[in-house]
């Protein structure tokens, strides 16, 4: 059986079809409000459980609480805030029903519970441990406003979406794991293309569970990350030329990087959870970016959380080619000498191929990189 969804049981705030023309008329009578696309995705991740137990974006308790505590106000562990930010204080009330609409077309019903300002930078160092604009994550969430509306949503219909074929919501991901009899399966969390670390940790994955949960961010990352669809074309050449394509499920994750290096690791590590997942891989420097965490922190978090999320954490160290072995290992399983290793950089993988160069097949894979250099965009695709 796949893994029981977090708090019990999976979120759907879905509104039936045949009830879609009734509500959208009274939305019609509704105060309006914009999304942009990262809260669009919001909804739609909360509405079919992605984000279970959440029914709707944090009111200031629920805030306070996943900042301050790791926890929703109920003690259940809850570490990234979902947030509906806005620049300006709204013109509805609480109380209100408000029509959530995306360029123009309602999408989400929003019963208003809670319209509060934030403590900007005090949020921003309990959740990313800075408030430096230097960090991606930190400078997106101080841009999108002092103001945020709490409450819980009701989905009444999906945005667009051009990787739409590439996604699936946790009761398709569980229906699938049991229909393929895969009673244990690793989730991975990736938002760049495969090179050799992340192939030996996928290895490592698929000799300990039924099952290989590949689950790439699609939603907004840094501008110097590949952009999505390089991502999944990448991801569908490893997993159809080297892997047990029986073994392994590929499916993207439309939701933005935060980069919160641990506290997002636990999140990744929830979600996937949520999907069916019962183990997660969490190696080096998990959703970290630059030097603003510590290489371990996101395993060590692990170990202070109050109380279990319910998932089999797999901790990963450095892993890396080694000379001698003669393949990828890591500072667990070789015992050379540092001269005699090869750490993989994607820093280096990325500006070795927008320099049009092939990196060193002990990094990743030749035709891996050679697809990377046919295709890879700076610009990128991300939703």
């Amino acid at each position: 059986m796949a893994a029981e969804p977090y708090g019990g049981h999976l979120v759907n705030r879905v509104i039936p079809e045949r009830e879609r023309e009734r509500v959208l008329e009274e939305a019609s009578r509704f105060p309006r409000l914009e999304m942009d696309m990262d809260t669009a995705l919001d909804v739609e991740n909360i509405a079919t459980g992605v984000f279970s137990p959440l029914k709707g974006f944090m009111t200031k308790e629920e805030l306070e609480s996943v900042a301050h505590n790791m926890t929703l106000p109920d003690g259940l562990v809850w570490t990234i805030p979902i947030l509906l930010q806005l620049p300006q204080r709204p013109q509805f009330q609480k109380g209100d029903r408000v029509a959530l609409t995306f360029r123009g077309k309602v999408r989400a019903i929003l019963e208003v519970k809670d319209i509060y300002t934030l403590d900007l930078l005090t949020i921003a160092k309990a959740v990313w441990g800075t408030d430096s604009t230097e960090h991606p994550g930190v400078n997106k969430f101080l841009s999108r406003g002092e103001w945020a509306v709490g409450g819980e949503i009701w989905l009444v219909e999906k945005m667009e979406n051009p990787y739409s074929v590439w996604l699936l919501e946790p009761a398709e991901t569980r229906k699938i794991f049991q229909y393929r009899g895969w009673k244990t399966v690793v989730g991975f969390q990736t938002r760049n293309a495969p090179h050799r670390g992340h192939e030996y940790l996928q290895r490592l994955g698929l000799e300990i569970a039924d099952g290989l949960f590949i689950n790439p961010v699609l939603g907004w990352k840094k501008s110097d990350d590949f952009d999505s669809l390089t991502v999944i074309k990448a991801y569908q050449l490893l997993i159809n030329t080297y892997y047990p394509v029986d073994r392994v499920l590929l499916a993207g994750l439309a939701t933005a990087m935060r980069y919160a290096g641990p506290r997002e690791a636990v999140f990744h590590a929830i979600v996937r959870k949520n999907f069916g997942c019962t183990h997660f891989v969490v190696g080096r420097d998990h959703a970290g970016v630059g030097n603003f965490y510590g290489p371990y922190d996101a395993h060590r978090i692990f170990d202070r959380l109050p109380s279990s999320i319910g998932i089999e954490v797999i901790k990963v160290s450095d892993v890396f080619y080694c000379r001698k072995c003669e393949g990828m290992a890591s500072s667990k399983s070789c015992g050379h000498s540092e001269e005699e290793r090869i750490y993989v950089s994607m820093t280096k993988i990325r500006k070795m191929l927008a320099e049009g160069e092939l990196p060193p097949e002990e990094m990743i894979r030749p035709d891996i990189a050679r697809f990377l250099l046919r295709h890879y965009s700076y610009q990128g695709t991300s939703l």
